[in-house]
């Protein structure tokens, strides 16, 4: 039976729930990790029986028994690594963005191309079972043609929480690059590729000062736009519109929701990190027959949003306990099988672009118009890996 060798570059607390769920497939075997730090590697190794720890990158990289590298190193050296990888004859699966430019994120799609690679990449949320569920009911035309969606994540940052929140405010971070790409990968799963954007952008603050234990009193220099507000226009003419903002004191908006001629489909969270971040929660449902309008004594459409059932696999709700690498095992069976991944680095090449052509857009205060294109990844099977077609 194939099996590949994942060798894990970084190994930070999102490194645990990767190893866990990889462990769970036969067609990987997590067996080597790396960090600048060999105590530290050796450590995570023992935690999770890897064989292998290395002190640096480019040791595990060289391992001539590693098949596929799982890259989940800060934004800022994605590219950097993934292009060394690649150069040593190995697939990839790498955390979010691709890369930080859209220029590194061609050089990794040229080069494993040349190769004849793959390469892969986060968010893979769009593979649980409520955005599968909300493909199902675009695809058996629940809610008819699509019209347009929006989507909403807006919060005040990420230092009230997060022990080293640096990255987040520098160039490959912000809210657009970071949370971001839950949201612009699932409407792409959903609704197919982008063809022009536009977007108004600020930074609000340009110091932040880090609130969480170790480092609380530490200060931040911003270096990136922290709220911005854009429009999406698709392939087939559907529209979006979105906020992400690391700005907002909180906010009642509904995460994503998706128009139809005949309905609309509802992921209305409480939680702003919630919503497409998660491959689990409710999927709301109101069709044009569910639909009433009231004419006494104000105009306020009534209740009455539709729960649909989920029975698609990957259902968790919760950020400690979910499938992420649930991409990397897809990819790993598409190696074996010769298709095309879901989770593709072309997809993740298409999302890096509408990002950064919506802070240009911003910019230069004009349309920026999408050059990339991509294969709407197919469904995921609900039997899946039994079946993995």
């Amino acid at each position: 039976m194939t099996k590949f060798n994942v060798g894990v570059l970084g190994i930070g607390d999102i490194s645990d729930v990767y190893i866990q769920n990889l462990k769970k497939y036969e067609i990987v075997h997590v067996a080597a990790c790396a960090s600048r730090n060999l105590e530290k590697a050796r450590k995570k190794a023992d935690q999770h029986q890897i064989e292998k720890a290395y002190a640096t990158a480019e040791e595990l990289i060289e391992d001539p028994e590693i098949d596929i590298i799982l890259n989940l190193t800060v934004p800022a050296v994605h590219a950097e690594l993934t292009i060394k990888a690649l150069e040593a004859g190995k697939h990839v699966y790498t955390e979010k963005p691709l890369a930080a430019t859209l220029e590194d994120g061609k050089k990794i799609l040229d080069l494993a191309k040349e190769k004849g690679l793959y390469v892969g990449s986060a968010p893979d949320t769009f593979l649980g079972g409520r955005l599968q569920t909300c493909r199902k009911l675009i695809d058996e035309g629940t809610i008819g043609d699509i019209v347009g969606a929006s989507a909403f994540v807006a919060y005040h940052g990420t230092e009230s929480f997060h022990p080293n929140p640096d990255f987040f405010y520098k160039p490959g971070g912000g809210p657009l690059l970071d949370i971001g790409p839950y949201y612009i990968t699932a409407l792409l799963s959903l609704i197919g590729p982008v063809q022009s954007c536009s977007a108004m952008a600020r930074r609000t603050f340009d110091k932040r000062v880090i609130e969480s234990e170790p480092r609380q009193g530490d200060v931040i220099e911003v270096e990136v736009d922290t709220h911005i507000t854009g429009t999406l226009q698709f392939a087939n003419d559907a529209l979006a519109t979105f906020i992400m903002s690391f700005d907002a004191w909180d906010s009642e908006l509904p995460r994503l929701e998706i128009y139809g001629t005949k309905g609309t489909i509802c992921i209305n969270d409480i939680d702003p990190l919630d919503g497409p971040n998660l491959f689990g929660g409710p999927v709301l449902l109101k069709t044009k027959e569910q639909y009433r309008w009231k004419t006494m004594p104000r105009k306020e459409p009534i209740s009455g949003w539709e729960e649909v059932p989920i029975i698609h696999p990957f259902n968790e709700t919760s950020h400690q306990e979910n499938s992420r690498g649930i991409g990397l095992i897809d990819m790993a069976y598409a190696i074996r099988d010769k298709r095309v991944e879901r989770a593709s680095g072309q997809m993740a090449f298409h999302s890096l672009e509408v990002m950064e052509g919506l802070l240009k857009s911003a910019k230069e205060g004009q349309f920026y118009h999408v050059k990339s294109n991509f294969d709407q990844p197919v469904p995921l099977p609900i039997n899946f890996p039994q079946s993995e077609g």
